[in-house]
């Protein structure tokens, strides 16, 4: 496996470079319904990759970190449903992809120094922030009228299936699968956080 991890990790960060641009974050005012709630949270490519980070997370530190997850998702889709944002939600929401690649990264040598419910509490903080940011973002593009609970059961029936799926894959896989994935999304998160002022910086140089 070990062969493999440097072309993963290059195909990866290749990937989002090609596709780190503003229509790589699928955002806007959502139409109604359970459906287009459901295929929301895909359509982005920051948002999937965050629920694919923390099944990986979650597999490799603690499945525990899978309801500190809903909890983040909870209060962020609050706080963004009641029209509140924040100052460059679009950049925090790609630079929490790479938060969670590093957490992966550095759980091994949090185990050394403290204990695993220490651990699961310190990295279960670390996801409900980064998981609490793409909910604001959801919670602002959500429709507001009578579809909302449909389209809200949607959107959280697919970070299940998405956060669920990535941590059963990943649970019956050698660890170096989910190590190769956290690089895969530190340079994710990076790339969909800088590539755009990167291709805007050497636009204008032009």
């Amino acid at each position: 496996m070990k062969r493999f991890t440097a072309p993963l990790v290059a195909l990866a960060a290749g990937a989002a470079v090609l596709i780190g641009t503003d229509a790589a974050h699928a955002h806007g005012i959502a139409t109604g319904g359970g459906l287009a709630g459901l295929i929301h949270p895909l359509l982005g490519l920051d948002h999937l990759v965050m629920l694919m980070a923390v099944g990986a997370a979650a597999s490799f530190i603690s499945a525990r970190l899978l309801l500190w997850a809903l909890a983040g998702a909870v209060i962020g889709a609050s706080i963004g449903f009641t029209g509140v944002n924040i100052p460059a939600g679009e950049l925090l929401a790609a630079l929490a992809i790479s938060l969670l690649g590093g957490l992966i990264l550095a759980a091994g040598q949090f185990t050394k120094a403290t204990t695993p419910n220490s651990l699961t509490t310190i990295s279960g903080a670390g996801v409900a922030a980064a998981v609490s940011i793409h909910a604001m973002l959801h919670g602002l593009e959500a429709p507001k009228d009578s579809s909302t609970l449909l389209w809200w059961s949607g959107a959280l029936l697919s970070a299940v299936l998405v956060c669920g799926g990535t941590y059963l894959l990943l649970n019956e896989r050698p660890l170096t699968w989910t190590k190769t994935a956290a690089i895969a999304f530190l340079a994710i998160g990076a790339v969909l956080a800088f590539g755009p002022l990167g291709a805007l910086i050497g636009g204008a140089g032009a």
